[in-house]
């Protein structure tokens, strides 16, 4: 997160119980350079205390606005801000700031305030969901503020649905894309990412599979969504898909074969990130296989090459990558599979290595381009790789 370094960042933390998320987000900030000014609202003190943030953050808290030691503590901040963050946002901190309600030193700082603004919502689903709230978020986009669109799982009240604070990384990626400049770099773009390792019948109860996750494809699915584009989801994968990406169900390789050429067709960017099964069953038994009858011999055939057909059938202005897992050689074959298969771009990870590849919350990789440029990325988050992946994208759109 090289682009915060040196920022002054304002971090508004308003009353709800994900109000224990923005000690991360402080002390991840603060870790990577950034100078963090927080406000607490007086409902958020029932959640967290003001002694934690003071000792994370770069100044005392600031929790009013009239027991400040600036007798104007929200023109200070809201002018000397390169951007200020709402995590969490409530409902009641939304509806303020819309209506530019000016009750408190949060709302007061919004509204004195020029610098980009990013708003993380969280609330239970049936309030997320109100048409009042929704019609809030919307107005609050109309005048430019970010929103991180809040997740599903598991509520404060033991209920699950869409309402609560998004993860860590993906609000301090969406302030790393604020202030570089990122933010909608890729509006008006249509993108395609698969996700997740395939699935192939050996018979009604067992299947060949793979260790992929598909977390590096969500990633660059919910990146690609902040990032402004119209994002497809093509996944085999039971994970939360946030709202505003299309998903589509696949299991076999031929099932994300028509689902990906299909969706490929119209797309501006493709990016095939899932991690498809090499070989297949000839015949997948319709039942369940017995050991009684002994040890089965089961014939392989090849499953359809996905990223060839894209490549073979890439548009002109079509942005096309693909991914390698590898475990030797990994430039060399790498650069093997982005000539062969008419790539723009391909990232190639050793998954061998400690911390890089399938399962983990972190990866290390090797984005090669068709122009010769190699550019090595080392072991960070998937939402951080995910953002060079698509850095690289948006240089190979953006070259003559």
């Amino acid at each position: 997160m090289e682009s915060v370094r040196g920022r002054r960042i304002v971090l508004g933390v308003s009353g709800g119980i994900a109000a224990y998320k923005s000690v991360e987000v402080c002390r991840r900030l603060v870790d990577a350079g950034a100078h963090v000014s927080t406000i607490l609202t007086e409902d958020a003190h029932r959640f967290i205390g003001p002694v934690t943030l003071s000792a994370l953050s770069s100044e005392p808290v600031h929790t009013s606005l009239w027991d400040d030691t600036s007798p104007i503590p929200h023109t200070r901040l809201g002018q000397n801000a390169d951007l200020i963050v709402v995590a969490p946002a409530t409902a009641r901190v939304l509806a303020a700031y819309a209506m530019g309600l000016s009750h408190d030193l949060l709302i007061a700082t919004l509204i004195a305030t020029r610098a980009q603004v990013v708003v993380c919502p969280a609330m239970h689903t049936e309030m997320w969901e109100h048409p009042s709230v929704q019609d809030n978020v919307a107005l609050l986009r109309s005048r430019g503020v970010i929103v991180v669109e809040p997740q599903s799982g598991r509520l404060a009240g033991g209920d699950v649905g869409t309402g609560r604070l998004a993860d860590v990384d993906s609000i301090l990626n969406a302030i790393d894309n604020a202030l570089s400049g990122r933010t909608r770099d890729l509006e008006g773009l249509s993108v395609v990412v698969s996700a997740g390792g395939t699935r192939e019948p050996i018979d009604a109860v067992r299947v060949l599979a793979n260790r992929s996750s598909g977390k590096q494809g969500y990633a660059i699915a919910e990146q690609a969504l902040a990032r402004g584009a119209q994002v497809t989801l093509v996944t085999t994968v039971d994970r939360v898909t946030l709202p505003g990406i299309t998903r589509v169900d696949v299991e076999t390789a031929q099932q994300m074969f028509d689902a990906m050429t299909a969706q490929a067709e119209h797309a501006d960017i493709v990016v095939m990130s899932a991690a498809v099964a090499d070989f297949r069953p000839f015949v997948a038994a319709a039942g369940k296989i017995k050991k009684e009858g002994g040890v089965p011999e089961i014939v392989l055939e090849p499953t359809p090459d996905i990223l060839a057909a894209l490549g073979a059938s890439k548009r002109k202005g079509q942005t096309l990558v693909g991914f390698a897992a590898e475990t030797s050689n990994l430039v060399d074959n790498a650069k093997g599979k982005l000539a062969r298969k008419n790539l723009d771009l391909i990232v190639a990870n050793d998954v061998s290595a400690e911390g890089v590849g399938f399962s983990h919350d972190t990866n290390a990789v090797t984005i090669l381009a068709a122009d010769g440029s190699c550019r090595q990325v080392g072991l960070s988050s998937k939402h951080a790789i995910a953002t060079e992946v698509l850095d690289s994208v948006v240089k190979v759109r953006s070259a003559p």
